[in-house]
């Protein structure tokens, strides 16, 4: 049986590309399409987001440009499972990394959600990057009976059950919002000692927490100084909790979208250009907002790949 190698960087990046999950195009039925034919591109990563529901009128703006007239984009009405188009994409592909960037750690079970992510690795054949954050929305928390107040310290303790339960024999955890029980649980992650978790956020608490707790950043396409200086807390707390700072990753998310100075697929390599100059290797590109079906996107997915190895 011959071995399709997995896919090389582009000029020293390695590329993902977000599945088809929202806006024109949440299409589930595609996804394996699409995944399949991004893997064959080169791109080695396929990624996921996590909305839960859009309210008419959100207590929070979108952090990424939200105004009083359009608080969050309009593609976040129409948004698909994250685990079920991880699934659909494990299915079809052999290279590629499936990761999440990212959950909305705290309104999520830890039991429930440690079964799926070790499902998800086993079904990728130890493929799977945790991604997890805080989210901005409090309705989304409100929706799932989960208070808003302490949504850190929840994300905390969820990363401490989490690894009791990849890890664990017998498994078993005891903190402020959850009691396990010592309990078997024979199902374990493809990856040891679990799957790298990566860990989202844009302010000094939360690149510390990366620097502590995490295998690495999700970062967001934001001006040379800004990514330098929070990484820079990343890195401190990671030398200040014993941990090897050079060991942590870093994955850019580039969105191209109107109105944010990087606005089409031909603004992207100028972004990778700095992404190398700051030694981040992975980048993660959206096209959800620039384009119109699933064809498309990977019509402006080719176009990326050709571009960024110019």
């Amino acid at each position: 049986m011959t071995t399709t190698p997995a896919p090389g960087p582009v000029r020293g990046l390695r590329l993902g590309l977000a599945l088809p999950q929202y806006g024109a195009l949440a299409d589930p039925a595609a996804v394996a399409r699409f995944a399949a034919a991004a893997e064959d591109l080169g791109f080695t990563s396929l990624w996921v987001g996590d909305r839960i529901l859009a309210p008419r009128e959100p207590s929070d703006l979108y952090p990424g440009g939200g105004t009083p007239e359009h608080p969050y984009p309009k593609e976040f009405e129409t948004f698909a499972d994250p685990f079920t188009t991880l699934a659909a994409a494990a299915a079809v592909t052999r290279t590629a990394r499936l990761g999440m960037s990212a959950l909305t750690g705290p309104v999520y079970s830890p039991v429930l959600l440690a079964r799926a992510l070790t499902s998800l690795d086993l079904a990728s054949a130890g493929r799977l990057d945790v991604g997890l954050g805080l989210g901005w929305l409090r309705e989304e928390y409100f929706a799932t009976g989960v208070p808003w107040e302490g949504r850190g310290k929840r994300l905390e303790e969820l990363l401490d059950a989490l690894d009791a339960l990849w890890t664990g024999d017998p498994a078993e955890h005891e903190g402020p919002q959850w009691r396990i029980a010592p309990s078997t649980v024979g199902l374990r992650p493809a990856q040891e000692p679990r799957p790298p978790v990566l860990l989202g956020g844009f302010s000094p608490p939360a690149l510390a927490r990366v620097g502590r707790r995490a295998d690495g950043w999700l970062a967001g396409w934001m001006p040379k100084q800004y990514l330098t200086g929070l990484w820079s807390v990343a890195v401190d707390a990671a030398e200040k909790a014993g941990r090897d700072p050079g060991a942590l990753r870093r994955v850019l998310r580039i969105n191209p979208r109107l109105g944010t100075g990087v606005e089409t697929v031909a603004d992207v390599p100028p972004c990778l250009d700095v992404a190398r100059e700051e030694g981040i290797t992975e980048v993660l590109v959206d096209l959800h907002y620039v384009a119109k079906d699933v064809d498309h996107a990977l019509e402006l997915a080719g176009e990326l790949l050709a571009s960024a190895e110019m």
